[in-house]
């Protein structure tokens, strides 16, 4: 019985660390698109972003499409923009994620939420998908 008791704490124990270990690195993936996109390092959006990425927003009453590659792009190497970023939340199941973070300017009275997708392949999640918009200000 005492067996039986000890193998199942340790089957707890080791699905309790790969769901930490899966929310560490959906962080890990946010925080390589915070650092990226802030802090003009391209690089660390090509390793966050799938390669098909498309962000999404409302413009004009109408989605527009920006394609990943082009955000890329207008990402200049070593020129930070001055914006900080935080994670607001995580959800995820099994290899599947959403993810919501915020991004603050220093100019700018009202900040931007991005949502995004975040899919699971060989052990590296990676953002899939991305939607952002101003955050409505607070009443």
């Amino acid at each position: 019985m005492k067996k039986i008791c000890l193998i199942i704490l340790v089957c707890i124990g080791i699905q309790n660390s790969i769901a930490q270990s899966d929310d560490a690195l959906i962080r890990e993936t946010l925080t390589k698109y915070i650092d990226g996109s802030t802090g003009g390092q391209p690089a660390l959006l090509k390793e966050a972003f799938h390669p098909d990425l498309n962000l999404y927003y409302v413009k004009n009453n109408a989605v527009a499409t920006w394609s990943g590659i082009a955000y890329i792009a207008d990402t200049k190497e070593g020129k930070p923009t001055g914006e900080k970023g935080k994670s607001l939340s995580v959800d995820y199941e099994k290899n599947a994620a959403v993810a919501k973070v915020e991004i603050s300017h220093p100019n700018s009275p009202t900040p931007y939420i991005d949502y995004f997708m975040l899919l699971k392949t060989n052990g590296t999640w990676t953002i899939i998908h991305k939607m952002f918009t101003k955050k409505t200000a607070e009443k």
